[in-house]
């Protein structure tokens, strides 16, 4: 049985959707996955949304579906799954006693719980009832040697297991501690399918920032006649035409660019990485995690600020030497929860041990920062520049080979996080991507900005620029 006789069936799939004619477009999309024969006017659709002038004849190795937001993209994973580990028979492949996996893989908890509800609603079908062998909170394990686990977005956890399927939901917008690690997720799955014929990875998502695999997939294999690689396009309104176009056309207007990725499936135009991998890694100075105080050297330190909920509470102490090199010295970082005016003593105490009796942070943090520092006795003033402007300031010391950072994961990958969007009007602004923080990278960029300009950042741009 295929995939559609299966969604057809109402005594299997066919009881989930109530209106098919609402999932027509992910019918076709369906046809080109497990290359099933196509109608002629499923054929117009496929092409409309794969740029290709034929249907493939075989099931894709690799699909990467971009769709706007509410398109219906989580449910349709929860089917491809259940379908995967239910409608094919993997013993032939596996060894006695061990179980292949379908992974379904989301950007964060709350994403894979919802994928999980849809897969606990379909395996609840009377007809699947008996399949279920074993039931945790985060995998169900069948009785046909095949598991089905929800994870989040964490390739370490990927290795060691033996999959027959993955679904890479909302893969645009994979964050691990600022970093994206979509890529890594894919090397490490490759393998784990590789002992499998008819394996599949299905890349499932709205579309974010012209970088990470989503978006090379789309330029490399959209309207490529290659049976391995399927990649579809499709905007919200084409795969669940029961959005009201008032909801899309409200977005257009308040928030153009962001409302086309959103709605409309188009990769935004707006937003670039700040930093490369190689701009960061070239400034970090391995195996130096903290610096003592120097006598005779100045330091200046700088906070972001938390008031104890969801950032992180964030100190950086920051030196340059004669010859313009900027060093960072010291690190530190409490998470929520936290008592804020706890955390403040805490950090005082660390300042002045660098001879620091004055700082600088957000101007933003309000006038109980201001308080809680000066009862401590430490200066707490606001930074003239705001945090884009930081980051826009530090650029140029990282490009120039002028600083020196600790060998710190969480700077590294939140610097390597950080999102560059045009605004209208030539001014750009710096900022971390969706579901991510910077308080780390904020410290540590204006530690050292702060350290140039107290310098005189005139001089240094004469020297360096």
């Amino acid at each position: 049985m295929n995939i559609l006789q299966a969604v057809d069936d109402k005594n299997l799939f066919g009881q989930l959707f109530k209106d098919p004619s609402t999932w027509a477009a992910w019918r076709v999309f369906l046809r080109g996955l497990f290359g099933l024969p196509m109608a002629g006017g499923e054929l117009e659709v496929f092409k409309q949304f794969t740029g290709r002038t034929a249907a493939p004849e075989k099931q894709a190795q690799e699909a990467f579906a971009i769709v706007g937001r509410r398109g219906g993209k989580s449910y349709i994973s929860a089917v491809v799954a259940c379908f995967m580990a239910l409608f094919h028979d993997w013993k032939p492949y596996l060894s006695p006693g061990e179980t292949g996996w379908v992974m379904c893989i989301a950007a964060d908890r709350a994403q894979a719980k919802n994928i999980l509800d849809y897969i606990r609603a379909i395996l609840a079908l009377k007809i699947f009832k008996g399949q279920v062998k074993r039931e945790l909170a985060e995998e169900i394990t069948l009785n046909n040697q095949i598991g089905i686990r929800v994870q989040t977005c964490d390739f370490r956890t990927i290795r060691g297991f033996t999959c027959v399927a993955a679904i890479c939901d909302e893969i645009a917008f994979w964050r691990s501690e600022g970093a994206n690690p979509a890529q890594e997720i894919l090397t490490a799955l490759r393998p784990a399918l590789a002992t499998v014929p008819g394996s599949l990875i299905l890349g499932i998502s709205s579309p974010y920032s012209k970088a990470g695999p989503l978006y090379e997939n789309f330029r490399e294999k959209y309207a490529v006649a290659d049976d391995d690689v399927l990649v579809w396009k499709a905007p919200t309104k084409a795969m669940n035409p029961t959005i009201s176009d008032k909801i899309i056309d409200r977005a257009l207007k308040e928030d153009y660019s962001a409302a086309r990725a959103e709605w409309l499936a188009e990769f935004r135009e707006d937003l670039e990485t700040f930093l490369t991998t190689e701009t960061i890694e070239q400034a970090i100075i391995l195996g130096r995690y903290e610096l003592a105080r120097i006598d005779g050297v100045q330091y200046f330190a700088f906070v972001d600020p938390s008031g104890g909920r969801a950032d992180s509470f964030t100190l950086a102490i920051a030196h340059r030497e004669e010859g313009g090199h900027v060093i960072l010295d010291r690190i530190e970082e409490r998470r929520p929860p936290l008592a804020p005016a706890d955390v403040a003593r805490e950090y005082v105490d660390i300042m002045k041990s660098y001879g620091c009796y004055s700082c600088e942070g957000d101007k933003y943090a309000g006038e109980w920062c201001s308080r809680a520092f000066q009862e401590a006795g430490i200066t707490y003033e606001s930074f003239k520049l705001n945090k884009s402007e930081i980051y826009l300031e530090f650029e140029p010391l990282l490009a120039q080979g002028q600083v020196e950072l600790l060998d710190a994961k969480k700077l590294f990958s939140e610097l390597r996080g950080l999102e560059r969007r045009t605004r209208s009007g030539g001014k750009d602004s710096v900022d971390h991507g969706p579901g991510c923080h910077d308080d780390v990278a904020n410290a540590a960029a204006g530690a050292c900005v702060l350290a140039v300009q107290n310098w005189g950042w005139e001089e240094w741009k004469i020297r360096w620029i």
